[in-house]
Order: structure tokens, then C-alpha cells, then sequence
């Protein structure tokens, strides 16, 4: 298991002819990793939030920060203000360190699994990928099955484009599908 840290430092040499760079500066880097968690209908049950907000500081590292509504909505009962879902940013070590785990331990621990989508890279160079079951990460895994929640994990690159940022997280070990 080689770690990002060691092949961001080959990135340059390895992908500097498939992607045109002319100095190292170009090549790109994980900017930031941002873990978030919509409560969805929990919003009510204060033991519930409590364990998502405890298993995020588990998975992360980091404590979540609330994230409120931005306008009220009558149909979903909401108001604005109201906190409807947990973030947590990760930058500079934490975040190497949560994509080691993410591509190293959790992927490859999810049922069936065949490699992630490489069409959710935007036009920016990042990478949104959705996770259904948080027990993918051992750090939760002990937990009970009742209380299950996905996450969203985005990957800010910054990566010119979306070809750059595709070889670059190639490059980083991203199991992308054939």
C-alpha cells in the first residue's frame, strides 16, 4: 500500500507527457476532502443525530459542524435555520489520510464492488462520490446495523480540468471502473 503522500511526489514525472505540463508547480494536489451527511427525517431525534455526529468524528477525525436550512419549505417541515445535515472539512494531512483509508480499507470492503464511476469528476477537477452504508469504514463498523446513514465524500483537486484531475487520482490509486 503505497500512501498519497509518496505518490504525489512521482505524479509530476509519471503524467507530465499525458497531460502537457511543463513545470512541477502544475501538477495537482488534494486541496481539501469534505464529508457530509444529510439528517433527512432525523431531524426530530436527538439520539439519532447524536450518533451521527459521533460516528463522522469517528470516520474523520475531526468533530462535525451543523449545517442549516437555507429557506423554509412548508412541504418537508422545515425551517430556515433548522439544521438539516453535519459537515466536516479535512485539509492537509487529515485529508491524505482519510483518502489512504477511503481507497486502501473502506472501498474495497463494500459489497460488490467493481470500481467507482469516474463521470462524477466536474468540469473543475473535483471528485463527488456518494457512500451508502457509513460501516464500510472500520472505525464504525462495530456499531449497530439500525442506525445506518450514507455520506457524501468530495475530493477538491486542483486540477485545471476534468481529463487532468481523471490521471491524476488514476495516478493516486483511485480504483476507477475499466
Amino acid at each position: 500500500m503505497e500512501l498519497i503522500q509518496d505518490k504525489q511526489k512521482t505524479a509530476y514525472k509519471t503524467l507530465k507527457d499525458e497531460c502537457g505540463w511543463s513545470n512541477v508547480m502544475q501538477t495537482p494536489r488534494i486541496e481539501k476532502v469534505v464529508v457530509s451527511v444529510g439528517t433527512g427525517k432525523m431531524i426530530k431525534d436527538k439520539h439519532r443525530i447524536e450518533v451521527v455526529t459521533s460516528r463522522l468524528a469517528k470516520i474523520t477525525g475531526q468533530k462535525a459542524a451543523s449545517r442549516g436550512a437555507k429557506k423554509s419549505i412548508a412541504t418537508f417541515k422545515t425551517r430556515e435555520g433548522d439544521t438539516i445535515g453535519y459537515q466536516v472539512t479535512l485539509r492537509g494531512a487529515r485529508a491524505n489520510d482519510f483518502v489512504n483509508r477511503l481507497i486502501h480499507v473502506a472501498l474495497p470492503r463494500t459489497k460488490d464492488f467493481k470500481g467507482i464511476s469516474a463521470n462524477s469528476i466536474d468540469a473543475m477537477g473535483n471528485y463527488t462520490l456518494g457512500i451508502k452504508e457509513h460501516a464500510i469504514f472500520p472505525e464504525a463498523a462495530d456499531e449497530d446495523i439500525k442506525d445506518m446513514f450514507g455520506l457524501a465524500v468530495t475530493i477538491v483537486t486542483s486540477a485545471k480540468n476534468k481529463k487532468d484531475a481523471k490521471a491524476y487520482l488514476a495516478h493516486l490509486g483511485f480504483p476507477f471502473k475499466k
